[in-house]
């Protein structure tokens, strides 16, 4: 007997995940500077939005509720420590190189050397470009909170940057 898996709302919530699967990803991606823990986190998102997506589709913007809900995974994710992933000797795949990976692997590189809520914040403000006032919504902090923590984050970013470039001339 096959499943009938076309509840109220489920064809709505397939498209909806199809226009913002890409783009929680990348945001996840930056958050973390894994590809596998990236794309766990998306699903985690994307599994507890479908959970209650009654009531997610039903918000004015159910994008920004998904983002939220992708913040929230990332910082809970430290705390959960159930991770039973082991290292291996040998990896099963090489990987691959694409253009302009030399740019975005200084970035991710730059982006780990910052605390997880300041990464948090510079990926919602500067990579989803969100305002202060969103931000500092997203996130439940104050706009005065997000405009400094942006400041020095951005600051050590550069900075990180910049090293990276001079030792890079060496």
């Amino acid at each position: 007997m096959k499943e009938d898996r076309t509840g109220p709302g489920t064809v709505e919530f397939e498209e909806f995940a199809r226009a913002t699967g890409q783009r929680l990803y990348r945001a996840a991606m930056l958050l973390t500077g894994d590809h596998h823990l990236a794309e766990d986190l998306t699903q985690a998102t994307y599994a507890r939005l479908f959970a209650s997506w009654r009531r997610v589709r039903r918000t004015d913007t159910p994008v920004a509720y998904a983002r939220t809900a992708l913040f929230n995974e990332f910082m809970s994710h430290k705390r959960l420590r159930r991770n039973s992933e082991r290292p291996v000797d040998v990896l099963p795949e090489a990987p691959v190189d694409s253009p302009g990976s030399d740019e975005r692997l200084d970035l991710m590189a730059a982006l780990a050397h910052l605390s997880r809520a300041d990464r948090l914040i510079l990926v919602c403000r500067y990579w989803e470009d969100r305002s202060v006032t969103q931000t500092a919504g997203d996130l439940s902090l104050t706009e005065a909170t997000v405009r400094s923590r942006s400041r020095r984050a951005l600051a050590r970013l550069r900075h990180h940057l910049e090293k990276e470039d001079h030792d890079a001339l060496r």
